[in-house]
């Protein structure tokens, strides 16, 4: 049986398959030859698509991981016929719409984007979420190291770029324009999935040209769904609702 086992390894390494089929091939049955050759392709098959979603989830960069089963949609308002269901479905990244999320601090946005992210590497779309500050922390320091050209091609290996926190913070006028210059290079290229909680008309305060900054609303409108999250700060609310379960819970105790 050993001997069998160095010479499928052995196959397997020349064919440049994985060492997974060598030890299934050790454990797998059929009651014919083609059903064990089936049984044993299927499952190398499932094993890559997890390993290649497993290294897209990690290459993507979410702070956190959350999935839809986690998300509330009571108080987010969705444009024409856009759902829930469609957003799983990766229906906007197919007809090349880019996302806005618009709301105050809590609502939501940055879990449902990443719900969007983790769904589209569960597809094997490449996914890169970047706080906007990072990014343009990123792109300031490869253009001073110069290799500004290096990072975009890295960048470019993603098909959804989600970018948070928009606007929660001012930039520098050199960020912004290499800010400015990634997205204009992408456009209509990738989908981008936006996160703020500022309206349009205030990102000349964060972005500090309004010439350049009619250009960026425009390229990401283009194309665009606008989702708004009016809700109160979840974390907030949450955060009340923990003390105030811990206040009856004292005062049970107390009594």
């Amino acid at each position: 049986m050993d001997d069998y086992k160095e010479a499928i390894a052995s196959c397997c390494k020349q064919l440049r398959l994985s060492a997974n089929l060598v030890d299934n091939a050790m454990i797998q049955s059929g009651e014919s030859h083609q059903e064990y050759l089936y049984h044993l392709l299927s499952e190398e098959i499932r094993y890559r698509k997890a390993t290649r979603v497993a290294k897209l989830v990690n290459t993507a960069g979410f702070p956190i991981q959350h999935d839809f089963s986690a998300f509330w949609p009571d108080e987010v308002q969705f444009p024409s016929g856009v759902t829930v269901n469609s957003l799983k479905a990766l229906e906007f990244y197919r007809s090349g719409n880019n996302l806005v999320m618009y709301g105050g601090t809590g609502t939501g946005k940055t879990m449902l984007s990443i719900c969007i992210g983790m769904q589209a590497c569960q597809k094997g779309i490449p996914v890169k979420f970047f706080r906007t500050a990072a990014l343009i922390n990123q792109l300031s320091e490869a253009q001073e190291s110069g290799v500004l050209s290096s990072l975009h091609k890295k960048l470019s290996r993603a098909e959804i770029l989600i970018l948070d926190e928009f606007g929660y913070v001012p930039y520098n006028r050199t960020g912004s324009q290499l800010l400015f210059d990634y997205l204009s290079e992408i456009h209509e290229k990738k989908v981008i999935i936006l996160n703020t909680n500022l309206e349009f008309s205030r990102w000349v305060n964060v972005l500090y040209d309004e010439q350049m900054t009619a250009a960026l609303v425009g390229r990401l409108m283009h194309h665009c769904l606008l989702i708004l999250f009016p809700g109160e700060n979840n974390r907030l609310r949450e955060s009340s609702i923990n003390d105030l379960f811990a206040s009856r819970k004292g005062g049970v105790q107390n009594g």
